[in-house]
């Protein structure tokens, strides 16, 4: 093996820095219609005409109890001036 060679063979072994695999996959690296999202659940389907068909049974459903008769109030700062009506 020429020094050349050598050289070159031993700077290779003592690389340090990580390489392009280990990174975390982003839209930028990946295929040209890659799209992570958000981690969130999809409320429907696509159709085949490129409509959007919403499903009730996947809408997120909120339970807000009833607050009539309720004693405390929402948090106002003392600092904030009553308003003139």
């Amino acid at each position: 093996m020429s020094v050349l060679g050598t050289l070159a063979a031993a700077l290779g072994r003592a690389r340090r820095v990580p390489r392009v695999g280990f990174t975390r996959l982003t839209t930028k690296q990946g295929p040209r219609g890659y799209y992570k999202g958000k981690g969130a659940a999809p409320t429907g389907h696509h159709t085949n005409k490129g409509g959007y068909t919403m499903r009730e049974e996947r809408l997120p459903q909120y339970i807000v109890p009833d607050l009539t008769g309720f004693k405390l109030k929402p948090f106002i700062a003392t600092s904030i001036a009553k308003p003139a009506v």
